[in-house]
């Protein structure tokens, strides 16, 4: 399927590891001329160099931490100083903050911040370069809505599907869509670091239907596809990417 997007401008946040690496490199092999950033400069760079031995456009390596408080306006700077414009943003950086009734603010704001606030307010950096062009593809990568305890991650993904559902609203007519990939249990330093490969074993028999925790290329697949003019008919969606873990039914 040609998804026509080659020579189209992209950005990646939390692009240095994980889910992020894997859409960046897929929307390099497509031909996306990209900017990513993470903190992390040389994980960066090899994600660069093995994007352009795949065939891609050299992307330009910008290094920022998510958290810092002028990180939108930096990044935004960065981009459009690199591309002119921004057409495909994915809204990555993130992490889990498992939180119990007794957390104080400082760790609910950088939960916050880190998973909501600074996702709504790169992109309304970048929208009006967007509108001005009459086309943009929006996409989140956010969390599940089946929370087993209190998380301050799970609560800002939720606020991100939220405010994703209202934008699509405001900026459909403008040749732009928004649409948010909640992952399932997807093979990364994270989940490594935090589930054991017995869990894991167990988990993928018992309670994930297609029997494996995914890959990043799962997820990836479906950003590319967003990101193409084939989807300009899908806009304000949640699609979740789980191997069917998780029970709701939409």
């Amino acid at each position: 399927m040609e998804l026509d997007i080659a020579g189209r401008t992209g950005l990646v946040t939390g692009a240095s590891s994980g889910i992020g690496r894997a859409v960046a490199l897929a929307l390099g092999r497509e031909g996306v001329r990209l900017v990513i950033t993470a903190r992390r400069a040389d994980r960066l760079a090899e994600l660069a160099t093995d994007i352009q031995e795949a065939g891609g456009p050299a992307p330009t390596v910008l290094a920022q931490d998510f958290l810092a408080a002028d990180a939108a306006d930096r990044i935004a700077s960065g981009a459009l100083d690199a591309l002119g414009a921004v057409q495909i943003l994915v809204n990555n950086a993130g992490g889990s903050r498992p939180f119990t009734r007794h957390t104080g603010e400082a760790e609910w704001d950088e939960a916050l911040t880190l998973n909501f606030t600074r996702h709504r307010q790169l992109t309304g950096r970048l929208l009006e370069p967007m509108v001005a062009g009459g086309w943009g593809r929006i996409v989140n990568i956010t969390g599940k809505s089946e929370p087993e305890g209190i998380n301050g991650a799970f609560s800002a993904k939720a606020a991100l599907h939220a405010w994703a559902k209202g934008l699509s609203r405001e900026v459909g007519t403008h040749g732009i869509t928004v649409n948010s990939i909640p992952p399932g249990r997807i093979m990364s330093e994270q989940i490594e670091r935090n589930y054991t490969p017995e869990y894991r074993a167990w988990q993928s028999e018992h309670e994930i239907p297609v029997g494996e925790y995914g890959r990043g290329e799962d997820i990836a697949n479906l950003v590319c596809f967003l990101a193409s003019p084939l989807a300009r008919y899908i806009t304000g969606t949640v699609i979740p990417v789980d191997g069917g873990l998780r029970r709701y039914q939409f």
